[in-house]
């Protein structure tokens, strides 16, 4: 693993509330957080995987613990944030990782499947950022800088164009998109609360990868993609240390694609070498061709 490139101390005194962070991109997020300084509180579902989080977190001396919930019921959002302020006394960044995923056809995608995944991600997101609005407000309970606290939303690329068989994510992440820059106008205005987003590529070792390309599926994909290549969770929360850290101050309402510019990719139609030659005869072509001449319509 790559060594970071920020100091140990840029997020000390700083106090992380991460959803989906007992695994994956929000573990690796919760992970960095706390080697920079912050103390680590986690939101999960599944209590064993809460557990095994917070005692790897705490063999690396980062204090940490973990909350059993689910985002999609606001009891457990506003419990966990309660809790939260209670064990630490503030809570200064929140970061919304939790996520549900799984590959379906729009016609074999049942309505129920599509509105648990926007449950989990797009509602989920809105109602942990609502429940933990007065603890990041500038000048709430436990603030200790004059500024407000921060959002961090963990998004996706796939809606900038359309993706095969992911309908439903597609829409919970543009509606999560659009939630960071609504609040970030509308918080960051008020309260003083900058409200940003990571849009992650294709991330290697993660429960989204081994769901969406599991071993089983042969892809083509990587041969006219020029730009494919796994990223690492260590790139996603460096972005997101810095996003957290001063650096970033200046950051609000941005989501920041984080995948190697895969999201730009397009089929390669011709050869570059074929480029060339068609481009040869093509601008001959033009030279050689007669000019006409407009014709007066006297």
């Amino acid at each position: 693993m790559e060594s970071s490139p920020f100091k140990e101390d840029v997020l000390k005194g700083k106090v992380a509330l991460l959803t989906g962070g007992g695994s994956g991109i929000g573990f690796e997020v919760a992970t960095q957080f706390g080697k920079h300084g912050a103390s680590i509180a986690i939101m999960g579902r599944r209590r064993q995987a809460l557990d095994a989080a917070v005692s790897s977190l705490a063999s690396l001396d980062i204090p940490a613990i973990g909350f059993e919930g689910d985002v999609r019921k606001l009891e457990d959002a506003r419990r966990v944030v309660e809790s939260t302020f209670q064990h630490y006394g503030q809570i200064d960044i929140l970061v919304n990782a939790a996520a549900g995923n799984f590959l379906a056809s729009a016609e074999d995608l049942s309505p129920n499947g599509f509105r648990t995944v926007m449950d989990i991600d797009s509602v989920g997101t809105f109602t942990m950022c609502h429940e933990a609005l007065k603890y990041l407000k500038k000048g709430g309970p436990g603030r200790k800088s004059s500024s407000g606290g921060l959002i961090l939303n963990i998004s996706a690329t796939l809606h900038y164009t359309a993706s095969w068989y992911q309908i439903h994510v597609s829409a919970a992440k543009a509606a999560v998109d659009a939630t960071t820059r609504n609040l970030a106008l509308e918080w960051g205005t008020d309260y003083d609360i900058r409200v940003n987003g990571i849009a992650p590529g294709p991330i290697g070792d993660t429960p989204g990868m081994s769901k969406l390309a599991p071993e089983e599926i042969t892809s083509k994909a990587k041969d006219y993609m020029p730009l494919y290549k796994l990223g690492e969770k260590w790139d996603i929360a460096m972005a997101a240390v810095y996003l957290a850290s001063d650096a970033g101050k200046y950051v609000n309402g941005s989501t920041l694609p984080v995948d190697g510019g895969l999201w730009l990719s397009r089929p390669r139609h011709l050869p570059k070498d074929a480029v060339k030659e068609l481009s040869r005869v093509v601008e001959k072509k033009s030279r050689s061709a007669p000019v006409g001449l407009p014709k007066s319509k006297l």
